[in-house]
């Protein structure tokens, strides 16, 4: 029996190189014009999107449009990438029976109708297009005020009753009146600036723009409170969260002026209906134009059948040229991510293009390899990593590097399926803290790797670099130094500095058939603790590894593959 001290790990493999392996597959295949991955746009996509999946070499698309959530779930199983607009809803349970899909793209802002959380887990990518209809929305929303402010669609409807009304719908001016934007992002910051154009003072609020930002723009920052207390007109462009939900609601509509009208371009639930209907009977609102709703379509509300509300059916990214832009946006990440690997405007990965994959891809590997082998080191629970990185590697996209650290230090410990997409979520949900910080000079090389793992009874910590331009090798391990070669069968031997020691072991291996294709000794100082690092051509089994437990002076020993 194995004293508690003589303790043996074994587990892991190099998903990266795994990866690595299907993407030259792909490559190959593509040449010979063989279908890589399967598409599947489920949702009415400009055909301009369709074609750049159509001419896309080693992509199949197949079109099914309004297919029930039973049938979405029947005929998701074969595809790699899905396309959706807004009709689609891609639910959890969806997602737990798509067995290849690798990456969700949504023609269009939103991602209300996506499960992002349940396709994170799955390792599944989801992108989004922001820009594509930025100028379209923010548009929309100028012409919902401006109709607001003039009575427009009233006026229309009554000339078209055959009746003469100047009186009844005499509107206001935008000129010199202050439009309160809630939300300055990319269609936020187009409306300012048309209404700016428009003579209107511009007072927003924005948790994530700095006064310096602002003031470049033209734009006073405010609170809420104080866009509430003091915009004539008050335009909504912000995401739907939980602390948006219901946000224009009886208590924020009291701290309003008299007579404000109200603009929503960007999501329904922002806005309690009830509380906002009640206003306008109250004539606390003078009016809201409205182009998004709680529920869609939303039928006859009371709040629609007001006089005084301007309702337009979810307009927004509703003209040609968005859908178009859209569209071709969608297909254009879709295709690269399945063919090649790249990584834009996913809200749930960092963005890492082809190119800065390449520069990257040596390191990710190393970092891979790093954690690969702490994953198969360390037995007690995680409580924080701490990333390092000094000298070249720093000027470079970090986030993505210590994602691949994580996926490979997390892969052997949790035993399921860890990746680049989900391993920050698995190690949040598991209270690990993650954090990077980067050194513009190393000492010793080039570009140094250093992670440090935090655990219940430990620290961990080890160090690599690339020897060459590729060459993945760890420098440091705990209080060891050394060029260890993190690849294939490894066997870590740990030991007091004694004569034979190294002898023995090198002949229990070889007496078992086991044969060293590599060996680096390490040792903290002379008669003390010291580490075998060794490279074996096969992996030994359980029967080699108790006799290396039983050497005299051996510690404990670990098998690792990586």
């Amino acid at each position: 029996m194995r004293t508690a001290h003589k303790r043996i790990v074994d587990s892991g493999c190099s998903r990266l190189a795994f990866v690595m392996k299907v993407r030259s597959s792909m490559k190959n295949a593509r040449n010979k014009g063989e279908v890589v991955v399967k598409v599947l746009v489920s949702d009415n996509l400009s055909e301009l999107g369709v074609k750049i999946f159509r001419e896309a070499e080693g992509i199949e698309v197949d079109v099914k449009v309004g297919l029930s959530p039973d049938e979405l779930k029947q005929v998701i199983r074969d595809y790699d990438g899905l396309a959706v607009r807004g009709a689609t809803k891609v639910t959890e349970e969806v997602i737990a029976v798509a067995e290849k899909l690798k990456v969700i793209g949504r023609a269009g802002t939103g991602l209300d109708n996506v499960n992002i959380p349940a396709a994170s887990k799955r390792g599944i990518v989801v992108m989004n297009t922001p820009g594509g209809n930025t100028v379209t929305t923010a548009e929309h929303a100028v012409t919902m005020m401006m109709s607001l402010a003039r009575n427009i669609p009233q006026a229309d409807y009554s000339m078209k009753q055959g009746k003469w009304e100047k009186k009844k719908f005499s509107g206001t001016e935008i000129f010199n009146k202050t439009l309160g934007i809630i939300g300055l992002g990319k269609i936020g910051s187009v409306v300012a600036d048309r209404a700016m154009g428009l003579g209107m003072t511009i007072l927003a609020y924005d948790p994530f723009l700095s006064e310096d930002q602002a003031k470049q723009m033209g734009i006073r920052l405010g609170n809420l409170d104080t866009v509430f207390a003091e915009a004539d007109f008050i335009t909504l462009h912000v995401p739907l969260t939980d602390d948006t939900r219901g946000l224009i609601n009886a208590q924020n509509i009291a701290k309003m002026k008299d007579g404000v009208r109200i603009v929503n371009c960007s999501r329904g639930p922002v806005v309690n209906e009830e509380d906002l209907a009640d206003a306008i009977e109250s004539g606390k609102v003078a009016g809201a134009a409205l182009d998004v709703y709680s529920t869609e379509p939303p039928g006859l509300t009371r709040l629609i059948t007001l006089d005084r509300v301007i309702c337009t059916p979810h307009l927004g990214a509703s003209t040609q040229e968005a859908q178009d832009n859209v569209a071709v946006a969608v297909a254009a990440q879709i295709r690269d991510y399945l063919l090649y690997g790249t990584i834009r405007n996913a809200v749930n990965a960092p963005a890492v293009s082809g190119e800065a994959l390449e520069r990257l891809k040596p390191y990710l590997d190393l970092a891979e390899r790093l954690g690969l082998f702490l994953g198969q080191t360390i037995q007690t629970g995680i409580k924080s990593v701490e990333a390092q990185y000094c000298g070249d590697v720093s000027e470079m996209e970090l986030k993505p590097i210590t994602t691949t650290f994580l996926t490979g230090l997390l892969t052997p410990i949790m035993k399921e399926d860890v990746n680049q997409v989900n391993a920050p979520m698995v190690a949040e949900e598991r209270g690990i803290v993650v954090s990077e910080t980067k050194v513009k000079k190393s000492e010793n090389f080039i570009s140094l790797l250093r992670y440090k793992v935090v655990t219940e009874r430990k620290d961990h910590v080890v160090e690599g670099t690339l020897f060459g331009k590729s060459e993945p090798r760890m420098v440091r391990y705990g209080s060891f130094r050394g060029e260890f070669d993190l690849s294939g069968e490894l066997v870590l031997v740990h030991a007091l500095d004694k004569p034979g020691v190294i002898g023995k072991v090198g002949a229990t291996l070889g007496d078992k058939g086991i044969n060293i294709s590599h060996l680096q000794f390490a040792r903290q100082r002379e008669g003390g603790e010291a580490l075998l690092f060794l490279n074996t051509d096969a992996k030994p089994g359980l029967e080699v590894m108790d006799a290396l437990a039983k050497l005299d002076h051996v510690s404990w020993v670990k098998r690792l593959t990586i």
